[in-house]
């Protein structure tokens, strides 16, 4: 969220007003079907309807791809904004006026601060631009026609050429009124022994605009064997590197993208979007981060990995394929012939040739690229292989994946399917209705996250989907009731009156929100008899669950204390364990 907040009774109507039910509907055909409307869901392709809307609890739950969230983390997601401008956009939706934003002097400070270098960003962008088209920078024109660009293509991403003056850049904009310090502090200038120059000197400038059209800095592309080949603006109060990508300006304006492709360069990408390629971007200047790949994910549900084809490219695309595992995002690999580049690529094939290759399956990548490790001529370098893919294999969910990978190492190393199975760690059972099924002894990665055991984590979700729902009397169900602090803070905010919806937009961790959704999409179907049973079976366990994990506190301090200390530690617990035998009987 951007400097300062809307004010909490604001939103909370806002929320009310912005019915989620006619949110969706703008994007999604949706049916009823007992308490929620059903539809396809537009954030991953699907045939059959797993996207439901709760009207009760305002809030939205994928059960294919797991996206969940309130009306306005809908609309973040759908037309890929920050929460200031989806919030923007729901109030105009409803008519409701913006409120006086509550700000901080810091705050206020900040943000005037960062106005002020969007502002001298832009206007250099507008200076780089036209410095393009005069007849001293030729040379740079020159190597951008030379790359295959036109003018239209050109106008397009604002591309620009740096003038001949060291400090050219600099004195036209102090021409505007910005300052010295401005310009340095948006790394348009830099300050090096009482001078103040240019950062950008003799190359092709590559403006990097972020989706909401602020310039944020600029890439620029050496011309002739000046180094570094390419220098891009480094972190200032409005660009980190990490966090965005190049082109995220054009990615917003298009709908319904199937696929981003990621490749590497400026260039790659320019030349992609000219030959008619949609959802083309690039990192910049780095290897692609968590933040990024979270930032793609909002844009399409698949990305395809296209990297130049040297070997650091390669070795970029396997860590961009961790990466994108990692967060959830289906990632494929474009992997072009004779090692060429996208830009290399496009030019010599045409978008018609980008649309006949077919991009490899993760999986697949990685053992390809592993098999060059490996002579497989050899016991040695077969064995060595299927160890190695191995790993990859025991990543695969899917059994009817994992079988078509097995056969095919079973092909190029002669294991036995069994071995294979073994050594990836996965054992086949008996063939239940002719289909194998295989087994993997591990708790619910959920579960494992949160430090407890299945039984606390079954309580807390049950009271918190009872406090959802409404069903629970005041006071008969407290905050400190629970045990993990997630649970424990999402109960206080049902507590306070917060909707299911609103605690869900709190949340910015997806994966996090997503489980949390998991918990609020349930029905308990309890009626008002059994809800009473229900609740004190899970208030009961909770409180023999705290017992157990006071006992094992003082427990692991005996071998410290000696004495007076030791002896009323020891009977602490001998009080706690009687009381444990009598937690979980129902009265």
């Amino acid at each position: 969220m951007l400097a300062g907040r809307f004010p909490q009774a604001w939103l909370d109507e806002l929320r009310e007003r912005a019915d989620i039910v006619q949110v969706v509907s703008r994007y999604v055909q949706l049916t009823p079907k007992g308490a929620r409307y059903w539809g396809l869901c537009p954030f991953h392709g699907e045939k059959t309807a797993s996207f439901s809307v709760n009207p009760q609890r305002q809030m939205y739950y994928c059960f294919g791809c797991h996206a969940s969230g309130s009306s306005v983390n809908f609309v973040m997601e759908i037309e890929h904004l920050e929460f200031r401008d989806a919030v923007k956009l729901l109030a105009e939706q409803v008519h409701m006026e913006l409120p006086q934003m509550v700000e901080s002097r810091e705050s206020a400070a900040s943000r005037s601060e960062k106005e002020r270098l969007y502002e001298a960003n832009r206007q250099c962008a507008r200076f780089f631009h036209a410095q393009l088209w005069k007849k001293e920078n030729e040379q740079v024109l020159s190597y951008l026609y030379g790359r295959g660009l036109d003018d239209g293509t050109i106008r397009v991403f604002g591309l620009g050429s740096t003038p001949p003056r060291i400090d050219g850049a600099t004195l036209a904009l102090r021409e505007q009124g910005f300052t010295d310090d401005e310009l340095v502090r948006a790394g348009i200038s830099v300050r090096r022994d009482g001078r103040v120059y240019d950062m950008f000197r003799q190359r092709a400038i590559f403006p990097i605009i972020d989706a909401q059209g602020h310039v944020l800095g600029f890439g620029g592309r050496a011309l002739g064997d000046a180094k570094p080949k390419y220098l891009n603006t480094g972190d200032t109060p409005v660009f980190n590197k990490r966090l965005g990508v190049f082109a995220a300006n054009l990615l917003k304006k298009q709908r319904g993208l199937k696929r981003v492709i990621l490749v590497e360069g400026y260039m790659d990408v320019v030349s992609l979007v000219q030959a008619g390629v949609p959802g083309v971007c690039a990192t910049l200047g780095t290897a692609l981060t968590i933040e990024q790949a979270r930032l793609l994910k909002r844009y399409a549900p698949e990305i395809w990995v296209s990297y130049d084809g040297d070997a650091a490219g390669q070795h970029a695309i396997l860590r961009a394929l961790d990466i994108f595992e990692e967060e959830g995002v289906r990632a494929r690999v474009l992997d072009f012939p004779g090692g060429m580049d996208p830009d290399e690529f496009i030019r010599a094939y045409g978008p018609q040739g980008l649309e006949q290759l077919e991009p490899m399956e993760a999986t697949d990548y990685r053992m390809k690229q592993e098999m060059a490790g490996h002579d497989l001529s050899t016991q040695e370098g077969r064995t060595s292989y299927a160890i190695a893919c191995s790993k990859y294999l025991a990543r695969v969910k899917e059994p009817v994946e994992l079988e078509n990978y097995i056969q095919k190492l079973m092909i190029s190393t002669g294991f036995t399917r069994e071995v294979l199975l073994a050594q990836i760690g996965r054992t086949e059972l008996i063939a239940k209705d002719r289909q194998a099924t295989y087994r993997r002894a591990a708790r619910p990665l959920e579960e494992k996250a949160e430090g407890v055991d299945m039984e606390t984590s079954t309580a807390e979700k049950q009271l918190l989907l009872l406090l959802a729902e409404g069903r629970l009397e005041a006071g008969a169900v407290a905050a400190d009731d629970f045990i993990t602090p997630q649970r424990r803070d999402m109960a206080q905010k049902l507590l306070s009156g917060m909707t299911p919806g609103a605690i869900l937009e709190e949340i910015d961790d997806e994966q996090e929100r997503a489980r949390a959704a998991q918990v609020f999409q349930r029905d308990s179907g309890a009626d008002a008899e059994q809800e009473l049973r229900m609740a004190g079976d899970c208030l009961r366990i909770l409180h023999r669950k705290r017992i157990e994990q006071r006992i094992a506190e003082l427990t692991a301090q005996l071998p410290g204390l000696k004495g007076e200390d030791k002896r009323s530690t020891l009977l602490k617990i001998q009080e706690l364990t009687k009381e444990r035998q009598t937690a979980g009987r129902k009265e």
